[in-house]
């Protein structure tokens, strides 16, 4: 990648708001800057929405909602399909793009695109599917009659890790069901939103139906929309913390609410797993995205007879990964997002060795600019470290060891999220036992990777509420309206 290919990027992305259709200054004049991760470098500045434009943004929502519902279905999905089809043509623009404001590498920021993109294919199939019944009362006396309408307008609320998937599988659906949408991207990576945001103006999504209001003042932002009788459903992915604070913001209105909050998903391999391939799976399911995903492998809990093998091949896989700039030529592992992430990612190793376990690989914050950290390996982690216990967003792996199934199962389900986890067995019967005793809203059986635009995204306990994506998805932005309907053969 030459630093022109970089500037013709950074040049296609818009520095201004999109609200209702027009891209506008923030109202006060207010901008904010947005660093590259590895250098420390501004990339772009960019407006800084205030309380006035969010004002705007749910005025656009909410004037446009009535003519956007009764929009035809097919309308709607040639739109999405429009729109998959131009993220596809431009798709290493949007993955420069994403190396650059978060840091992943290239291919995978390539693979983001595709993943992203899907979101929106499948919405489109969706959106001509949306489906009610008509039937006979059980005493036969009258009708009844099931229907399905857009929930309103929704606020949408992406995490900076993956900046397009996360913006495409809620407006998807948003677009899908005939709801309008605010997009409020996070102020560390909202260039891939706005790229987005461009494409859909370009591909002729109606203007109000899809507003971009990237702030740094969040929660003077954020804070009144949610509490705008106009808004009709919230949708956020990020923190457990963050997420329940909005839930409760959420009640006053009594939002429907879609929360894809925390996880610490657990890693099981089995004294009957093949080792290679749980190896294979653990690359996928620890190192995507550096670690930094909900869906990254955070506890690694292995049979005593196979733990050996398992940590020796791991660490040896982790050693010989080329950490770098995402764009660089052959980076495995990029950045991580920021300095606080780095030293909390380092503080859950540096507490983990001084309880006791041992370092295979990495663990040492390295010199010069960029906030890299190295992949890790840690081996005899007990069960008292903060490492186990906290989702740690990083390239670390903490390898701890069970004798029993029930043993293995115990410690699995020991956290209070349960968005998924992941398990490496030849015993057919025993991943099925899994998927039923395991507390978790998805389940890797011998694969490391699970996201998919066909299955239905979300977790149990304090890792959120609802499903995004396959059938369910659209239904989170749908209201039933149930139709009574008086004999007419009576007549």
């Amino acid at each position: 990648m030459t630093p022109a290919d970089e500037k013709r990027v950074l040049d296609l992305v818009p520095t201004q708001l999109y609200i209702n259709g027009v891209w506008r200054d923030a109202s006060d004049n207010k901008t904010f800057e947005v660093h590259d991760p590895a250098t420390g470098k501004v990339l772009k500045t960019i407006s800084d929405a205030s309380y006035e434009d969010g004002q705007l943004a749910i005025d656009a929502a909410h004037q446009t909602q009535a003519s956007w519902a009764k929009t035809a279905p097919r309308v709607r999905a040639e739109l999405l399909r429009a729109a998959f089809e131009k993220l596809i043509s431009m798709q290493d623009d949007f993955a420069i793009l994403m190396s650059l404001e978060m840091g992943k590498p290239f291919l995978e920021a390539k693979g983001e695109v595709a993943y992203g993109a899907e979101f929106l294919r499948w919405f489109s199939e969706e959106a001509v599917r949306v489906n009610g019944r008509y039937q006979t009362a059980p005493d036969g006396k009258n009708r009844l009659m099931v229907l399905k309408k857009p929930v309103g307008p929704a606020l949408l609320i992406t995490p900076w890790n993956f900046p397009l998937a996360m913006a495409t599988r809620k407006i998807g659906p948003a677009i899908a069901a005939g709801c309008t949408s605010i997009l409020k991207p996070a102020a560390l990576t909202p260039l891939t939103s706005l790229l987005f945001a461009k494409v859909l103006e370009e591909v002729g999504v109606p203007d109000g139906v899809v507003n971009v209001i990237q702030t740094s003042r969040v929660s003077e932002v954020t804070g009144p929309i949610v509490k705008d009788a106009r808004l009709r459903k919230l949708s956020f992915t990020g923190s457990t913390p963050v997420g329940k604070r909005l839930i409760a913001d959420a009640a006053e209105q009594v939002l429907r609410v879609s929360m894809e909050l925390g996880g610490n998903a657990p890693f099981l391999v089995f004294e009957d797993a093949d080792v290679d391939a749980a190896v294979e799976g653990a690359m996928l399911a620890k190192l995507r995205n550096m670690g930094e995903a909900c869906t990254a492998a955070n506890r690694f809990i292995v049979h005593e007879s196979v733990a050996g093998e398992f940590s020796e091949k791991l660490a040896a896989r982790f050693s010989n990964l080329k950490v770098g700039r995402g764009v660089g030529e052959g980076t495995n592992i990029g950045p991580v997002i920021d300095e606080k992430s780095r030293s909390g990612i380092h503080a859950l190793v540096r507490d983990a060795t001084d309880r006791g376990a041992k370092l295979l690989t990495g663990g040492a914050i390295p010199e010069g600019e960029g906030f890299f950290y190295p992949p890790t390996v840690l081996v005899s982690v007990p069960e008292s470290c903060e490492i186990l216990q906290n989702e740690i967003f990083g390239p670390v792996a903490p390898i701890c060891t069970f004798s029993t199934e029930d043993q293995a199962v115990q410690m699995a389900n020991n956290t209070e999220y349960g968005l998924v986890a992941y398990a490496f067995t030849k015993d057919l019967n025993r991943g099925l036992r899994l998927a039923e005793r395991l507390e978790t809203g998805m389940f890797g059986l011998n694969t490391g990777l699970v996201s998919n635009p066909a299955g239905p995204f979300g977790g149990v306990k304090q890792s959120g509420l609802g499903r995004e994506g396959s059938l369910e998805g659209i239904e989170e932005y749908l209201e039933t309206v149930y139709v009574g309907i008086a004999d007419p053969m009576a007549s």
